[in-house]
Formats: C-alpha cells, sequence, structure tokens
C-alpha cells in the first residue's frame, strides 16, 4: 500500500495519455452523466468539484451511484461508465441502458466484462492500468476522464496543471502528518467536515477510512452542520462524545463566515471532549491542493491500518457481498 501511494504521481501521464485517445463527438451535450460505484465514482465527484471551484463554463456533471440511469437522461445526455474492474454490476447495468437508448457512451476500465461489451457494441473505450484497489487508482480515472472532456471541448484545457501533480506531488512531504493523523484518531470515529467547495473531498477522506483502515467514518460540511449534525455530537452523552475524533478541512479561500464557524465549532467540541484538527489545503492552485489532501488521507489511513494490525488492501467484506448478489 504506501508504494502505490508512493507513486500514485505517476498515474496522471497515463490517464491523460488514455483520454485523449477517444474520437471527437460533434454532438453538442446537454448533460454528462458519470455512471460509478465506490471508488469508480469518485473521479466524477471530484470533476464536480473542480467545475464548481474554477468556474466551468459547463456544470451540468451528474455522478449516478445506481442501476440503470437517472429519469432526467434524454437524447442530448453523455454518458461516462466507469468500472474500474470492468464487472461492476451498477455500471454494466447503466452501459445496457445507454445502448437501448442509443445514447452516445464512453467507458473507463481497466478490462473486465464493460471491456467485452464496448467492443460487441463498438462504443468508445478508454483502458488504463489493473491492479490496483479502485479507491487508488483515483489518479489514472480522474485524469483519464477529465482528458476526454477536454478532447470533447466540455471543460477547459487544464492538461499541463494535471500532468504537473506528477513532478509537483511529493508523497513523501505528507506522509509524516498522516501518520500523525492515525496517531490522532487511533480507537476514534473520524468525522470529516469541510465547506461546501470541499465536500467531495471530505467524501473521499471518509472512504479512505472505511476501507483502508476498516472503521466506521463520517463527512458532512458547514454551515448544514451546525443547524443538525453538531447537536448530535456535542449534546450525546459523554459515552457517545468520547468514539468522536473532528477532522476539518479547511482552505484560505472558504467563505470568512465559514473559517469563523470551523473555529467556534473546534472550541466547542473541544469544551465537550471531542477533540478537533483543522487541517490547511496545501498548494498553488485547486489541483495541488485537492490531490495533497487525498495523498495525505492515503497516508493517515494507511497508517490507522498498520497501527492496527490490519491489511489496508482488502475489502473482504466487499467481495463476500458481492458474491451474495451473485447467488441472490
Amino acid at each position: 500500500m504506501r508504494e502505490i501511494i508512493l507513486d500514485f504521481p505517476k498515474q496522471f501521464e497515463v490517464g491523460l495519455e488514455a483520454g485523449k485517445k477517444i474520437k471527437f463527438l460533434k454532438k453538442k451535450f446537454e448533460n454528462v452523466i458519470i455512471c460509478g460505484m465506490g471508488g469508480s465514482a469518485l473521479p466524477g465527484t471530484l470533476l464536480q468539484l473542480f467545475a464548481r471551484n474554477l468556474n466551468f463554463k459547463f456544470q451540468n456533471f451528474f455522478v449516478h451511484r445506481d442501476y440503470g440511469l437517472p429519469n432526467f437522461t434524454n437524447k442530448n445526455s453523455l454518458i461516462f461508465t466507469i468500472s474500474y474492474s470492468g464487472n461492476t454490476e451498477e455500471t454494466i447495468s447503466a452501459f445496457k441502458k445507454a445502448i437501448s437508448k442509443k445514447l452516445k457512451v464512453i467507458s473507463i476500465s481497466s478490462g473486465g466484462k464493460l471491456k467485452e461489451l464496448c467492443e460487441r457494441f463498438k462504443t468508445q473505450f478508454i483502458e488504463i492500468p489493473s491492479g490496483l484497489p479502485p479507491r487508488m487508482a483515483l489518479g489514472y480515472l480522474f485524469s483519464a476522464l477529465f482528458s476526454a472532456l477536454i478532447k470533447l471541448k466540455i471543460v477547459p484545457d487544464f492538461k499541463k496543471e494535471i500532468l504537473a501533480l506528477k513532478r509537483k506531488l511529493k508523497p513523501q512531504k505528507f506522509e509524516k502528518e498522516g501518520q500523525e493523523i492515525a496517531k490522532f484518531l487511533f480507537s476514534k470515529i473520524p468525522l470529516i467536515y469541510s465547506s461546501p467547495n470541499y465536500r467531495e473531498l471530505a467524501r473521499i477522506w471518509k472512504i479512505n477510512f472505511n476501507e483502508n483502515s476498516k472503521i466506521p467514518a463520517f463527512f458532512n460540511y458547514f454551515p448544514e452542520l451546525n443547524h443538525n449534525e453538531m447537536t448530535g455530537i456535542g449534546e450525546a452523552s459523554e459515552n457517545y462524545r468520547k468514539i468522536f475524533r473532528v477532522i476539518i478541512l479547511q482552505d484560505k479561500a472558504d467563505h470568512p463566515r465559514n473559517k469563523k464557524r470551523m473555529k467556534i465549532l473546534a472550541e466547542i467540541f473541544k469544551e465537550r471532549g471531542i477533540e478537533s484538527k483543522i487541517l490547511g489545503l496545501k498548494g498553488k492552485n485547486l489541483f495541488e491542493k485537492v490531490f495533497s489532501s487525498i495523498l495525505t488521507s492515503y497516508f493517515a489511513s494507511f497508517y490507522l491500518a498498520k497501527f492496527q494490525n490490519i491489511d489496508p488492501i482488502p475489502v473482504k467484506l466487499v467481495e463476500e457481498f458481492k458474491e451474495k448478489m451473485k447467488n441472490a
């Protein structure tokens, strides 16, 4: 797992190269629907984050985590089906629905059944390297998706910024902080909070603790959490309160009132025995900030697994559940 994290920045160049090989589509699309589950849905959520924070002219990106396609899908929808393994049943269902509706569909995978279906129906397919847990292949998946959208002239051309991540991201720089966060969270349940601008990033932190560290973890964002979840944590009995620790992701560009909310909440929680850490996002641009934070979450969840003496890579319950679904 540590080697996977250290090699993570290399994924961006490979993904960009794979994505740019698709054929240009002249059709003007009303929306883009990214279908995927688990780690394979994360490229779509990050796309939403970048589109919102960088003010893309085109904003109609939707992430579909279910069977089939959303009800608002129409003839002017562009469908991306993403499954790192190529065998995710919900994503296969989305692909088949897109084919039945004669929609334009582009798939991203390392192979599997999805690749076979693309070959059978002669649809566009972007192949990326296999051999990683899907959540750890985010660099491949995101850069391949973004590269394809650049080729289709749906998003601005940020290839230089994404490619620069291979050189600028130094995973070792985030290892010590990740280890310290793991110590801070040991034997606790993490609550990952952020501003609305970074809610997708908070979700990725939560997922990495779930899958790498094998622990419960939850995410939410300001200011909404101050109107509900805060009460359920801060006014709970001591037996409940003592099991939580809070990680707050903060950007300098966050709304000043939200930054005050972060500080005040940390103070109020501390009075009630709940410790918090406010982590400032690091980087010269949004791409560096987001992926630096993701690297930190990888290391934090890796070391939390190590401190528990468990292997962070396998997700046995997910595999067990899939087997039971096959026979259901």
